[in-house]
C-alpha cells in the first residue's frame, strides 16, 4: 500500500477584534454561525484533506490559526506571523478603523518575514450589511489591489456567502495547491463543538443557501 505524500499549510487569520475572524473559520469548518462575540486569544484548528488528480495525490494538513484582535499579545502575534504560510487579513467596512489596522498588520508581516514572499488575502467580512458609507469598501479594495498587489475578497460569515471561495483564494496562494481545492473543500465535515443536539421543537429541515451576488 502506497502512502500519499503529505503537505502542511498554516493559514493565519489576523484583524481587529469583532470583525469576524472566528466566525469565518467556524462557518468554513462547521457551516454554523454564532451571533454572540467570543473573545479569542489563540485557537488552532486542524483539518486533513485528500487531494486527488489532476495533479499528484496529496494529503493536506490544513492548520487554521485564529488570533486575538487585542493589542495585549504582541509577542504571541509576532510568533504566529513567523510560523504562518498564508495570511487572511480580515476587516469589516462597517467597523471604523478596522482596515487601518490591516495596514499596520501588513507592515508587521513584512517586517517579520524579510525577503520572503508574503502570501496574503484581504477579506471584507459582513457583506450582508451592504455597501459601507462613503464607498470606504471600494477605496480599501483599490488600495489592496493596486498598492499592495494582493487579492481582495468580500464574504459574509453570517450568511455563509463566499466563505469557501475565500479559502480557495487563500490556498491558491500556494503553487502546488492552486486549482485543486474545490471538491476537497466542499467535502469537508467536522462536528461543531458549540452545537447543541436538536430537540423535537428545534429540529428543522435543511435550508437552502442564501441568495448572494458573490456566492
Amino acid at each position: 500500500m502506497s502512502l500519499k505524500p503529505e503537505a502542511r499549510v498554516r493559514l493565519v487569520f489576523l484583524g481587529a477584534a469583532g470583525v469576524g475572524k472566528t466566525a469565518l473559520i467556524r462557518r468554513f469548518l462547521h457551516d454554523a454561525f454564532e451571533a454572540r462575540h467570543r473573545r479569542t486569544v489563540e485557537e488552532l484548528h486542524v483539518l486533513e484533506l485528500d487531494l486527488e488528480p489532476p495533479g499528484p495525490a496529496l494529503r493536506l494538513r490544513l492548520e487554521l490559526l485564529d488570533t486575538s484582535g487585542s493589542y495585549s499579545f504582541p509577542a504571541m502575534r509576532r510568533l504566529c506571523i513567523q510560523h504562518g504560510d498564508v495570511f487572511a487579513l480580515v476587516y469589516s467596512p462597517h467597523e471604523p478603523g478596522s482596515f487601518e489596522e490591516l495596514q499596520r498588520l501588513r507592515d508587521e508581516i513584512l517586517e517579520a518575514k524579510p525577503g520572503a514572499p508574503v502570501r496574503l488575502v484581504v477579506v471584507a467580512n459582513k457583506s450582508d450589511l451592504g455597501p459601507a458609507a462613503g464607498n470606504s469598501d471600494r477605496l480599501a479594495a483599490a488600495t489592496v489591489q493596486r498598492e499592495w498587489g494582493a487579492r481582495h475578497v468580500e464574504a459574509s460569515a453570517k450568511q455563509g456567502c463566499n466563505v469557501v471561495g475565500l479559502f480557495q483564494e487563500l490556498l491558491g496562494q500556494v503553487d502546488v495547491l492552486s486549482g485543486r481545492l474545490s471538491p476537497a473543500l466542499r467535502r469537508r465535515s467536522i462536528p461543531d463543538p458549540l452545537a447543541k443536539e436538536p430537540t423535537a421543537s428545534t429540529r428543522r429541515r435543511p435550508s437552502k443557501s442564501p441568495n448572494c451576488a458573490i456566492c
